[in-house]
């Protein structure tokens, strides 16, 4: 029951940056987010100033509804978690070494130099996100929800089976989505040169299926989901 209010008070915070002051602070709020909205248009290699992503992604599409959805991997709170042990590096890391890992791996790309307005204006982004949470505090929906993995290796061909059912109307057959505009993509590619790498958390069958499980198809929610633990489990395999 608590869980249930927490996470209903989280859902209703103010999240629009449109309501932000045109003050130095909002501007580079407003800016962070349009950033985590349209990455490749503004850091993508065919923009005027950068090459920092090196595929066709923007950070929502994995951190759905500019970072807010429960269980979508929402960026609330991430401020507080940082500094922060990466055993990946096996380094103590600062949110920005965390934001350049998702640059490198995720977006097949770069690191954005600390110091760089474009940096700043994303970490500014995300500690608005978490103005509400307080230190120490674990909010409902945090990162990825569980699921009862079945005790087999993936199913291909049912897995198959299911992103022919259920992926390809946004995905498209080839995997290869749907653009918004010549940058930006409505939904995104699922693999190939213009997804993400191999270092990227989603390649991960167990993470991509927890992922799909509560957020996919398009509108899905984490307390209404449409894929079976198993079903979810196939199409990470099959994609990845």
């Amino acid at each position: 029951e608590y869980r249930r209010q927490r996470q209903m008070c989280i859902r209703d915070r103010n999240y629009d940056v449109n309501t932000l002051p045109e003050s130095r602070t909002g501007k580079e709020i407003k800016y962070g987010y349009k950033i985590f909205e349209e990455t490749y248009k503004i850091l993508g290699k065919n923009s005027l100033e950068f090459s920092i992503v090196g595929n066709s992604l923007s950070c929502t599409n994995c951190h759905l509804n500019g970072g807010t959805q429960p269980f979508a991997m929402p960026l609330i709170g991430v401020d507080k978690r940082f500094p922060q042990y990466r055993g990946r590096e096996d380094v103590i890391g600062s949110l920005e070494d965390r934001i350049n890992g998702c640059f490198e791996r995720s977006m097949n790309g770069s690191r954005l130099k600390n110091d760089s307005n474009e940096m700043i204006a994303i970490v500014s982004y995300i500690n608005w996100l978490g103005r509400y949470v307080k230190s120490n505090e674990v909010i409902a929906g945090k990162g990825l929800k569980q699921i009862d993995y079945p005790n087999r290796k993936v199913d291909l061909a049912k897995g198959e089976i299911v992103f022919n059912r259920v992926c390809v109307e946004c995905h498209a057959a080839d995997g290869q989505g749907q653009k918004s505009d010549q940058f930006t993509y409505l939904y995104p590619p699922l693999w190939g040169p213009n997804s993400y790498n191999n270092g990227a958390g989603m390649t991960r069958v167990l993470t991509a299926a927890m992922f799909i499980k509560y957020n996919m198809p398009q509108g899905t929610t984490f307390d209404l989901p449409s894929l079976t633990d198993e079903e979810a489990y196939d199409v990470a395999g099959y994609i990845n």
